[in-house]
């Protein structure tokens, strides 16, 4: 069967009503900023020296003035860093930019604007179709100011500056986390270290719990917020954030940061979703030499899918964050690059996108990994990785469209007879990776089953337009170019004209070929999808990487 174009288009046009259940989480790409970073009010700054780690002047508003540049490659979600006011001026680890350092949870953080900005912003985003989530801070609060204490006692602090928590009463004990493996430790014990210890917030607390399911709920509603991500999750007790999470209102997704499945999955039954860090070590493993292990990444997914709540469907996918090393600090190979950088737009869940990936920033750990945004590169839109970007996200709404099973449909690893390749299915893409890195050897292929295309069926590498034939049996031995993507589907229109899968399919915006249709702003293009009948894959489009 085919899907016609103007059903597809049709689809493509629909308007998108603006919700925030999980279930509408699922078809978005998330965008995430760090607000002082990402863009000033002007697009101009004073130097901003990232080991300085002092605020550098971004703000919401200038947010707003690059949601053409975000929106441009597709995404319509931006996640934004926590937005409350922050401990004030310098500390053993700089100022409070980032804003994880919470001093008052009822006053906005007005180095990045006004209530009036951020209402701007979420309306902003919300007239362009797009989500709005904001990071939230509940475990714990800075301790600046030592009233005294001496050496082998813990220090009296003064909390007499934070709100609404400004008694010693409204936090854990003094003990800073020695044992990770020591579930007390984690929940009752402090964050940070003897230079700045976080105080870790008593969520036993009647009275701390009230506040902050009130406090979520009232900032959800007054910013028309559409999703939250919260920080720390591991280190509250569990049965703490159900009713966190039913007060939102919204999709929540929570760090737990950890390699293990088993420990993770407990809090995709307390939380919507969960940022998928069990994955995230064995992907960035996978990727960051040639040669890396494809098995242990195919068994950390299949795990997870296993047993996280909702499989991985409603967790967070990313290769970058503020939290982590950028990945081009880890290697600069540019065909291990944009392998890597397919996977959250391939894999089950929600993918994400930290800023500056698509400009090639090469960070190293915090706060080296938080650049300034207008200081590095700029907002190009005509570089290699935006418009692989581009393509990519493009890519998976066309799937998501074309198929009505593909959010909900697990993707499979199919074997291959080399290591260093890798063929995963979900329908109706195909993808397929290698590590072999830019100097690949010559003769590496990845062998397409029978049955995905048609018998001899003419197919093309969108992101090349060269035209290849399927075998007698609908497969293809599809051979590995310098270990980069490749992207294949059937021409569709008789004449040899290979059917891109073009950005505009995702944005609305730049130009399709001739035959191409649009409606209500959307571009389709037409004969980007085909059937493959009864055949492995019910597949309309073919994703080669």
């Amino acid at each position: 069967m085919f899907i016609s174009t103007l059903a597809l288009g049709a689809l493509l046009a629909a308007p998108c009503a603006l919700a925030a259940t999980p279930d509408e989480w699922r078809s978005r790409t998330i965008y995430q900023v760090v607000t002082d970073r990402f863009a000033t009010n002007n697009d101009t700054s004073a130097t901003c020296d990232s080991a300085a780690r002092k605020y550098c002047g971004g703000t919401w508003q200038g947010i707003i003035k690059h949601l053409d540049y975000i929106q441009g490659m597709g995404f319509d979600a931006v996640w934004i860093s926590p937005i409350v006011a922050n401990v004030d001026g310098q500390t053993a680890y700089g100022e409070a930019y980032h804003g994880y350092w919470p001093r008052d949870i009822n006053t906005l953080n007005s180095h990045y604007g006004t209530a009036d900005d951020l209402k701007a912003l979420s309306s902003a985003l919300h007239s362009r179709k797009m989500f709005l989530m904001v990071d939230v801070v509940v475990n714990q609060c800075p301790c600046r100011f030592p009233k005294n204490g001496t050496a082998g006692q813990p220090a009296e602090y003064d909390f007499s500056t934070l709100a609404p928590f400004n008694q010693q009463s409204n936090f854990h004990p003094e003990c800073l986390i020695k044992d990770y493996n020591n579930q007390t430790d984690v929940e009752q014990c402090w964050l940070g270290d003897e230079a700045l210890p976080l105080a870790d917030l008593n969520t036993e607390d009647p009275a701390v719990v009230k506040t902050m399911n009130d406090w979520i709920g009232n900032l959800v509603k007054t910013y028309s917020i559409d999703g939250v991500r919260v920080d720390t999750v591991k280190h509250i007790r569990k049965d703490f954030w159900p009713d966190f999470v039913k007060s939102a209102g919204v999709y929540t997704i929570g760090e737990v940061l950890s390699n293990e499945t088993t420990y993770t999955k407990d809090y995709t039954n307390v939380m919507d979703g969960v940022l998928d860090y069990p994955t995230w070590f064995p992907l960035v493993a996978a990727f960051q030499t040639v040669h890396g292990n494809f098995s242990a990444l195919a068994s950390t997914v299949t795990a997870s899918q296993q047993s996280y709540k909702n499989g991985t469907f409603l967790a967070g996918s990313f290769v970058e964050n503020h939290d982590q090393p950028r990945f081009q600090s880890l290697t600069t190979d540019q065909a291990l690059v944009k392998n890597i950088m397919a996977w959250p737009f391939v894999q089950d869940g929600i993918p994400i996108l930290y800023y500056g990936q698509e400009q090639g920033y090469t960070g190293t750990t915090d706060p080296m990994n938080r650049e300034a945004y207008a200081l590095v590169f700029g907002y190009a839109t005509d570089k290699p990785l935006v418009n692989h970007v581009k393509s990519l996200v493009a890519m998976r709404k066309a799937a998501a469209t074309a198929n009505t099973a593909f959010l909900t449909t697990p993707v499979k690893f199919l074997p291959q007879t080399d290591a260093s390749t890798m063929m995963v299915s979900k329908p109706p893409m195909l993808a397929l990776f290698t590590n072999a890195g830019n100097a690949s050897a010559s003769g590496l292929k990845w062998t397409v089953p029978a049955g995905t295309f048609k018998a001899n069926e003419a197919i093309v590498d969108v992101l090349t337009c060269t035209a290849s034939t399927a075998d007698g049996s609908g497969g293809a031995s599809v051979a590995v170019a310098g270990g980069m993507p490749q992207v294949r589907d059937p021409p569709g229109d008789g004449h040899g004209k290979g059917r891109r899968a073009v950005p505009s399919v995702a944005t609305g915006t730049g130009k399709t070929n001739s035959n191409s249709s649009s409606s209500a702003g959307v571009r389709f293009v037409p004969g980007m999808f085909a059937a493959a009948g009864a055949a492995v894959f019910a597949g309309l489009v073919h994703v080669l990487f």
